[in-house]
């Protein structure tokens, strides 16, 4: 593994590389923070990652650690900056298994609405070498991959939690 630059929840608003999108779901804040805190649920959301693992006990707040395996090979030790349930979360990557990755963060802002919550999910990076070049190239695919997990988002939510009611 090797380290990432140890950023603060600011970075995210002041990366080089940003992405933002948004999606309406038809649950609660709290029951999408409970997604969020499922190991479990992130593989079948957010399709890139392979596994998560909490690497620190419940509960969860500020300085919780989890690690994250990636398609590719990706390896991401994340540390939790912001845990404020049910309204913000964000962490960022301490060390990646990619050389390339000099700072990596994320933030997951949740607003209530009249039909369940808005989340809005932010990611920033800064990257090395030649992914300088390549990372703003690829600006509109990743915003359209980060569109399309949170269609997938909405769709296990709306199977989980219509499944529980």
């Amino acid at each position: 593994m090797h380290p990432c630059e140890p950023v603060g929840v600011d970075f995210v608003d002041t990366a080089r590389f940003r992405y933002a999108n948004s999606v309406d779901l038809a649950i609660t804040p709290e029951q999408l923070f409970e997604v969020l805190e499922d190991a479990d649920a992130w593989p079948h959301w957010a399709k890139v990652i392979t596994k998560v693992t909490w690497t620190s006990a419940p509960p969860r707040g500020v300085g919780t650690t989890r690690t994250v395996h990636m398609l590719g090979g990706l390896v991401g030790d994340e540390e939790f900056l912001l845990w404020e349930p049910p309204t913000r979360m964000a962490f960022r990557f301490n060390a990646a298994s990619e050389r390339t990755i000099r700072a990596f963060a994320e933030r997951y802002d949740v607003i209530r609405t009249d039909g369940g919550c808005r989340l809005t999910w932010t990611l920033a990076l800064e990257v090395t070498g030649p992914s300088r070049f390549v990372t703003p190239l690829g600006k509109p695919v990743m915003n359209l991959a980060f569109r399309w997990f949170l269609r997938k988002l909405r769709r296990y939510t709306d199977e989980e939690y219509r499944a529980n009611v």
